[in-house]
C-alpha cells in the first residue's frame, strides 16, 4: 500500500469511528483568531483575552475571571489564593482526574480523600461533612475543600458549603468539566468561593488548552492575576517580591474561546438532546443505568455515562468485545488508588471502587448522530449479551 492509499484509508476510518469527545468549529473561530493574527496580538496581551474574561464571567454570573493557562493552572492559583500552605489538609474527592489533586500535592499539602455517592458520581456531602468534623476533632481543620462536578453532573454543595462556612474552610470548585451545568438554578463555579474551569481539546468549548477562575471576591481576583503573570510588582521594572508562575492564557487561544462561548448554549442544548436519543435505545436494558440529573441539578452532560450492573461484567473485558471503531472509556481510577496517593486515605472508599468497576463514559461529542448513537446502543447490547 502507498503512502497516498494509506492516507486515504486512514482517513476513512477517521470518518468511521465515534468519538468519545471532538471539537467543534462552526462560528467565529477563524475570524476572531485571524484577527490575532493580523493585528500581531499573538500572546498574553490583546483584546480578546480581556474580552474572554469579561463574557465568560457574565455567563457564569460571577463578578470576575481571570484567564489561565490551563484547568489545572487554574486550581494550583485558587488553592494559593485560599492560603494553603504545606502541611495543610485538603478535603478531595477520590473519585475525580489526578488534575483536582495534583495541585494540592504542588502546594505541600495534604489531600484526604472522600468518598462517593452514587447519583451523581460525586463526592458524597453527608461523608464530606464526616471527614471535615473528623479533622476539625483532631485539631487538623482543613484549609479548603475541592469539590468537583465530575462529567459535567453538579455536586450537591449545600452540606458542604454549610459546614465550610461554620468553620472558615475555604471551597474550591473544580468545575472544569461543568462549564454551563447548574445547581439549584446557579452555575457551578460559582457556589464556593472560587470557580475553575478547563478549556482543553475535549471541554465542552475549548481554546485548545486554557482555563479559567472565577470568584466574587476582588482581593481574589486580583491575587489572582497577580501570580498567574510572574507577580510582578512593576509595570515598568523587572521587580518581584513574591514566586509567580506563567500561567498565562495567549491572545489567539483567547480569541478560539471568544467564538467557542458564542456556540456554548447550542452545545448544551445538542448534548441533552444526544442524552434523551440514548435513554430512548438503553431503555429496555434493566442491567445499564445511564446517569441522569437530579431534580435539583441541570447537567451539560459533558461525558455520558452509563452504570452496569450484570453478573459476570468485567469492565476491561467488556471493552475488548465492543467493535467498529466505538470509543468509550472508563471511569477516572480513584485517585487513592494511583501510586502518588497510596496509602494516604484513611477510611472506606468503597462506593466510588465499584463505581470504577462499573461505569463506562459514552461516545458525547456535540456532532454525534442519531444513527451513532443507535450504533452505540446496539454494540452494546451485543456486548452485554455475551457476558
Amino acid at each position: 500500500m502507498n503512502s497516498n492509499t494509506a492516507g486515504v484509508v486512514e482517513s476513512i476510518a477517521k470518518r468511521r469511528r465515534i468519538p468519545l469527545s471532538e471539537p467543534v468549529f462552526r462560528g467565529n473561530e477563524w475570524k476572531y483568531v485571524k484577527d490575532c493574527l493580523d493585528s500581531g496580538w499573538v500572546s498574553s496581551a490583546g483584546k480578546y483575552v480581556d474580552l474572554f474574561e469579561k463574557k465568560v464571567a457574565e455567563y457564569v454570573g460571577a463578578e470576575h475571571a481571570i484567564s489561565t493557562a490551563n484547568g489545572t493552572a487554574a486550581i494550583h492559583t485558587a488553592l494559593m489564593i485560599a492560603g494553603v500552605r504545606p502541611g495543610d489538609r485538603v478535603v478531595v474527592p477520590t473519585l475525580s482526574f489526578i488534575a483536582t489533586v495534583n495541585p494540592v500535592i504542588y502546594c505541600g499539602a495534604i489531600p484526604v480523600f472522600v468518598d462517593s455517592e452514587k447519583e451523581t458520581l460525586n463526592m458524597d456531602p453527608e461523608k464530606a461533612v464526616e471527614t471535615i468534623q473528623r479533622l476539625v476533632k483532631g485539631n487538623q481543620k482543613p484549609k479548603a475543600i475541592i469539590v468537583t462536578h465530575l462529567y459535567g453532573h453538579p455536586c450537591d454543595v449545600d452540606p458542604i458549603l454549610d459546614i465550610a462556612r461554620q468553620y472558615g474552610i475555604a471551597v474550591i470548585e473544580d468545575a472544569c468539566e461543568s462549564l454551563g451545568s447548574k445547581y439549584k438554578g446557579k452555575m457551578t463555579g460559582t457556589l464556593g468561593d472560587i470557580g475553575c474551569f478547563s478549556f482543553n481539546g475535549n471541554k465542552i468549548i475549548t481554546t485548545g488548552g486554557g482555563g479559567m477562575l472565577v470568584t466574587n471576591q476582588e482581593s481574589f481576583a486580583i491575587k489572582a492575576k497577580y501570580l498567574t503573570t510572574q507577580a510582578r510588582d512593576d509595570d515598568n521594572e523587572y521587580i518581584h517580591n513574591e514566586v509567580g508562575y506563567n500561567y498565562r492564557l495567549t491572545n489567539i487561544q483567547a480569541a478560539l474561546g471568544l467564538a467557542q462561548l458564542e456556540q456554548l448554549p447550542a452545545f448544551i442544548k445538542k448534548k441533552r438532546g444526544i442524552v434523551q436519543q440514548y435513554l430512548k435505545e438503553l431503555t429496555d436494558l434493566e442491567e445499564v443505568r445511564l446517569l441522569s440529573e437530579p431534580e435539583w441539578a441541570e447537567s451539560n452532560y459533558w461525558l455520558i455515562t452509563v452504570l452496569i450492573h450484570k453478573a459476570g461484567f468485567h469492565r476491561r473485558h467488556f471493552l475488548e468485545k465492543l467493535r467498529g471503531g466505538i470509543i468509550l472509556r472508563p471511569l477516572f481510577r480513584p485517585l487513592h488508588m494511583q501510586r502518588p496517593f497510596a496509602g494516604r486515605n484513611k477510611g472506606e472508599l468503597k462506593v466510588a471502587e465499584v463505581l470504577y468497576e462499573t461505569g463506562l463514559n459514552l461516545p458525547s461529542p456535540v456532532t454525534l448522530t442519531y444513527a451513532q448513537v443507535k450504533k452505540v446502543a446496539d454494540s452494546l447490547k451485543t456486548a452485554l449479551a455475551k457476558i
